[in-house]
């Protein structure tokens, strides 16, 4: 079975039925059975409209880059991404392939 890397992209203070985005996304993870999932908050970064976040402006405060990312199966990976688009939630990921293991 290959496995992928999948990565979502979004500002920390954006929701989804007014719950913060990325415990939504782990919450419909969880749902579909995906055993794993992690967030990840920047220190500084910029998206595609080319704005400056940085944690050092005290008015940028929710601003900052934040990435969830799940290690999955790529069926499991097409299920769940097929399942946010419906909600339209417009929002940047990437996937790709990736080898697992134990040691």
């Amino acid at each position: 079975m290959s496995s992928v890397c999948l990565k979502i992209y979004m500002t920390e203070k954006q929701r989804h039925n007014s719950q913060l985005l990325y415990e939504w996304l782990l919450d419909e993870a969880r749902k579909i059975g995906i055993e794993g999932g992690s967030v990840f908050r920047s220190i500084a970064g910029y998206g595609r409209h080319g704005q400056h976040h940085d944690e050092m402006f005290f008015e940028l405060a929710g601003e900052l880059p934040i990435q969830v990312e799940f290690v999955l199966d790529t069926v499991l990976a097409d299920k769940y991404i097929e399942k946010l688009q419906l909600h339209r939630l417009n929002l940047f990921y990437m996937q790709y392939s990736v080898n697992i293991g134990y040691l």
